[in-house]
C-alpha cells in the first residue's frame, strides 16, 4: 500500500554536502550491506516482517452492502453483527465501569501527581518575569484510596442538597481532582458541564448562564474568573475550589479574602474540595439510579466560530465511544498514561476512561511541565514525561507538529558528521520500518537520546482532534521508536469515528471505523466528492449509539447537524472523506475550508496550512483567499530563531522580532521560501503568493486557536483585516 508520508530529511538538513561525507554516506551503506548479510537476513527469518505487512494491508473495513460503496461502511468485525456498545456486558453507566474498574483492580496505582519542591522567579530581557519550578517524583493513590475520595465527595455533594438532573460545571485544568470530581457525578446522575480553563470570562459566563448548572467547581486560580461570570447567574449557589497543582510552596493555599467576599456577597456558598470531602468522610453513601440514557455531561466546544456549543452525552453515547476505542488502545495495569490534554476536551476524557477501564495509571501533567525544556521546567530538572516514562500518551497535531520542528532544529544544529550520521540512519530505518522490520541497532546508535524526551517507554501515540501531517507522522514513528496511530471523532460524536491500530505500518489515515458505530459519505456534487468516484469520497457521517443527544438549548443546530435515516441516528460533520481500498478512511478536505478564487477553482485551505506548517519558518499558519482574487495570501507566526537568521541573511540587522516581522524584505523572503517548500506538494494556485508576519503568538486566551489548538478562522480574518486588504492592495 502506498505510504502516504512523504520524505523531507534531505529538505531539513538541506545543504551542499563535502565530499567527505558524501564518503562517509558510501561506508555507512557497505556497513548496513555487511550488517544485513551477518545479522538482518538471519533475524528476517524470526521476525516474519511479511506477516506485519499482511497486518498493515489486510482489508479492515467494507460497505455493509457489497459492491455499494455509498452505504454505510463498518469495521470488518462488525459487519452483519451488533455494532459493540459497552466495555463490560453488565455496566450500562459511566459509574459503573468505574466500580469494576475498582472492583478489578483495588491495589494498583490509579492517578499519580507531582508536588513543588522549589520555585524561581526568572527575568526576561524585556522585564516579565516567568515561574521556573524543580519537581519531586510523582505520587500515587491506588484505586481503592481513588474511590474512597471519589464517594466523599459525592457524599459531600448530596449534603449539599445537589440531587440527580442538577448540573455541575467543572472549569479547571485538568487534574485528579477534575477526574474525582466528574465520576462522582456520573454515580449520582449529575451532568457535569465541562468548560476549558482558558476561555476568556465571555465565554465561560455564557456556557455558566446557558446550562442552569447549580455549582461551580474550579481551581484557585480561576475563582476571579468564575466571580465575574457567575455575578449575573443567581441559578449558581456553591462554589467549590481545589488548589493549583504548580504554586510556590510559600504561597498561602487559602483564595484571597477578597476573591470570597465578593462571591459571597453574590449571594455564593464557597468551599474548598478538602472540605467538601472532610463533610462527606462522615454520612453514608446512598446509591443513585442512574439510567444509560441519562446525561452524563454537557461538553462546551470552544469551536473555530460563534459562542460555544453544549454538545449533550449521555452515559449510553459515552460508553458506546469507549466500547470502540478500548477494542483498539491496547493496555493494562502495567501501563502508565500522561494526562495533560484539557479534560474539557473529550479526547483526553475518553483516553482517561479506557485506561481506567483496563486498571491503567494516569500520571497528571500539564502542557507547561511536559518535557525537560518545557516553560515552566527549571533548567537542569526533569519534565513529566522524564519523571513518569509513560507508556501511552495522546497528542494533537499541533504539539506534535512542535516537537518535530524542536527535533529538526536541533539535528540542523549538530555538526556535519552527526547530521549525516542521523540522515543514514534515518532512511535506512524508514526503509525497514516500511517492509515491517524493527530496527534495534539505530534506535540506539540514533534515535535514543530523541526519544527520552518522551520518557523512553512509549508503546505508542495517539494522534487526534485534527488530521496529522503525513511527514510528521512517518517521522515519530521512525525518531520515538513506536507506532502513532490517528483516529477520528468529534464532541457530537464522543471523539468515537475511527482509530487505526498499531499494525498499521502506512501514514495519512485516520483507520477504519470503529466497532461501535458506521460511517457513510454523503455526495457534495459542487465540490466533486462522491461515494461513487473511484476512491469513494464525501461529507462524513457517523452514526451509531455514540452520535449525541443534540446541542443544549439549541434545536435549530441539533436539526442542521443531526439527522435520522433508516433508524439511525447520524452526525454530519462537515468533514470530507476518502475510503481506501483496505477500508482505512482518509480525511482529505471540510466543507467550510474550501474556497474559490476568482478563476473557478476551489482550494482547501486546510491542505496548504497542513503542508506549509512543516517549514520550519512557520510556527502557525492562517491561509486566506476570496473569489474577488486569483490568488492566495498567508498570515504567519513566525519561529522566532529561524526569522532571526533568516532576516540577517537578508540585510536586517535588528534583532527585533516586531521590526523584522515588518520588514518588507524578510517578508518577501518568507514568501519565495514558502514557494519553494510547497512545490511539488501544491498545485501553483494553492501556494499563497504574498504574506504577512505576525509578531505575537496565537493562542486559546487570544481568542485566536480553539482549545485544540486548532484555528479559529473568523477571528483570525476580523483581527488582521487591515493586513489583508494591505496585502491585496500592494502590488
Amino acid at each position: 500500500m502506498a505510504d502516504e508520508g512523504g520524505n523531507r530529511i534531505e529538505e531539513v538538513l538541506e545543504e551542499s554536502r563535502p565530499f567527505y561525507m558524501i564518503a562517509l554516506s558510501a561506508f555507512f551503506t557497505v556497513f548496513f550491506l555487511v550488517y544485513d548479510a551477518i545479522v538482518f537476513l538471519p533475524f528476517k527469518l524470526f521476525a516474519d516482517p511479511e506477516k506485519k505487512k499482511a497486518l498493515s494491508e489486510r482489508e479492515k473495513a467494507k460497505p455493509t452492502v457489497e459492491g455499494n460503496p455509498a452505504s454505510p461502511w463498518r469495521h470488518v468485525e462488525t459487519i452483519g453483527k451488533d455494532l459493540k456498545t459497552r466495555i463490560f456486558p453488565d455496566c450500562y453507566t459511566l459509574g459503573a465501569v468505574w466500580d469494576r474498574a475498582v472492583e478489578m483492580h483495588p491495589d494498583d496505582m490509579c492517578m499519580g501527581w507531582r508536588e513543588v519542591h522549589q520555585a524561581f522567579e526568572e527575568k526576561q530581557s524585556d522585564g516579565r518575569s516567568f515561574q521556573k519550578f524543580i519537581l519531586g517524583e510523582y505520587n500515587w493513590l491506588d484505586y481503592s484510596e481513588v474511590d474512597d475520595r471519589i464517594t466523599s465527595i459525592a457524599c459531600g455533594l448530596t449534603s449539599f442538597g445537589i440531587k440527580k438532573g442538577n448540573k455541575i460545571v467543572i472549569y479547571a485544568e485538568t487534574r485528579k481532582e477534575w477526574m474525582m470530581t466528574a465520576i462522582a457525578c456520573f454515580k449520582l446522575g449529575i451532568p457535569v458541564v465541562t468548560v476549558y480553563a482558558t476561555l476568556g470570562e465571555e465565554a465561560v459566563a455564557y456556557a455558566i448562564k446557558e446550562c442552569d448548572a447549580i455549582a461551580v467547581v474550579t481551581t484557585k486560580s480561576l475563582l476571579s474568573k468564575v466571580s465575574a461570570a457567575v455575578k449575573d447567574v443567581t441559578a449558581v449557589e456553591k462554589i467549590i475550589y481545589f488548589f493549583d497543582a504548580y504554586r510556590n510552596p510559600d504561597e498561602p493555599q487559602e483564595a484571597s479574602e477578597k476573591v470570597i467576599k465578593e462571591l459571597k456577597n453574590h449571594g455564593r456558598e464557597v468551599f474548598t474540595l478538602d472540605e467538601l470531602i472532610n463533610r462527606g468522610d462522615e454520612l453514608e453513601f446512598e446509591e443513585v439510579e442512574v439510567e444509560a440514557d441519562d446525561m452524563a455531561m454537557v461538553m462546551y466546544t470552544s469551536g473555530t466560530t460563534g459562542n460555544p456549543k453544549g454538545v449533550m452525552l449521555s452515559h449510553k453515547n459515552i460508553l458506546a465511544a469507549l466500547t470502540g476505542q478500548s477494542a483498539v488502545i491496547d493496555v493494562d495495569n502495567r501501563d502508565t498514561v500522561i494526562g495533560y490534554l484539557p479534560l474539557a476536551h473529550i479526547l483526553e476524557v475518553c483516553v482517561e476512561m479506557v485506561c481506567i477501564a483496563r486498571g491503567t495509571r494516569i500520571g497528571y501533567s500539564s502542557a507547561q511541565t511536559l518535557f525537560d525544556r518545557a516553560p515552566k521546567i527549571q533548567k537542569g530538572s526533569k519534565g513529566d514525561c522524564a519523571a513518569l516514562k509513560p507508556t501511552l500518551m495522546a497528542c494533537v497535531p499541533a504539539v506534535m507538529d512542535r516537537i518535530f520542528k524542536a527535533v529538526t532544529d536541533e539535528v540542523k544544529q549538530s555538526n556535519v558528521i552527526a547530521r549525516e550520521l542521523f540522515r543514514i540512519c534515518y532512511e535506512r530505518k524508514r526503509a525497514r520500518y516500511e517492509e515491517g522490520y524493527r530496527s534495534l541497532v539505530m534506535n540506539r546508535l540514533a534515535f535514543d537520546r530523541i526519544r527520552k524526551l518522551l520518557g523512553g517507554k512509549l508503546r505508542y501515540v495517539l494522534s487526534g482532534g485534527a488530521p496529522l501531517n503525513a511527514e510528521t507522522q512517518r517521522f515519530m514513528n521512525i525518531c520515538f521508536c513506536c507506532p502513532v496511530v490517528q483516529g477520528y471523532g468529534l464532541t457530537e460524536t464522543c471523539g468515537g469515528g475511527t482509530l487505526a491500530d498499531a499494525n498499521d505500518l502506512s501514514t495519512g489515515t485516520v483507520g477504519p471505523p470503529l466497532r461501535c458505530c458506521e460511517i457513510k459519505l454523503r455526495e457534495w456534487a459542487d465540490a466533486g466528492y462522491s461515494p461513487k468516484n473511484d476512491h469513494p469520497q464525501g461529507e462524513i457521517l457517523i452514526g451509531g449509539d455514540n452520535v449525541a443527544l443534540g446541542y443544549y438549548k439549541n434545536e435549530e443546530k441539533t436539526k442542521e447537524d443531526f439527522i435520522e435515516e433508516d433508524g439511525v441516528r447520524w452526525f454530519c460533520s462537515g468533514d470530507v472523506g476518502e475510503f481506501r481500498s483496505d477500508g482505512s478512511l482518509r480525511i482529505i478536505d471540510r466543507k467550510k475550508d474550501l474556497i474559490k478564487l476568482s478563476h473557478g477553482e476551489y482550494i482547501s485551505l486546510g491542505k496548504v496550512e497542513t503542508t506549509l506548517l512543516t517549514n520550519s519558518l512557520v510556527d502557525n499558519i492562517c491561509v486566506y483567499g476570496n473569489s474577488e482574487h486569483d490568488y492566495l495570501i498567508g498570515l504567519v507566526v513566525p519561529n522566532e530563531k529561524n526569522i532571526k537568521e533568516l532576516a540577517k541573511n537578508n540585510g536586517v540587522k535588528d534583532g527585533d522580532l516586531k521590526k523584522i516581522c515588518s520588514s518588507k524584505e524578510v517578508r518577501e523572503a518568507v514568501a519565495n521560501e514558502l514557494q519553494n517548500h510547497g512545490k511539488g506538494k501544491l498545485q501553483r494556485a494553492e501556494i499563497p503568493k504574498k504574506v504577512w508576519l505576525c509578531d505575537e503568538a496565537w493562542t486559546p486566551a487570544s481568542g485566536l486557536l480553539t482549545e485544540a489548538l486548532k484555528l479559529k478562522r473568523k477571528n483570525i480574518e476580523k483581527a488582521f483585516e487591515k493586513e489583508i486588504q494591505q496585502l491585496y492592495k500592494s502590488k
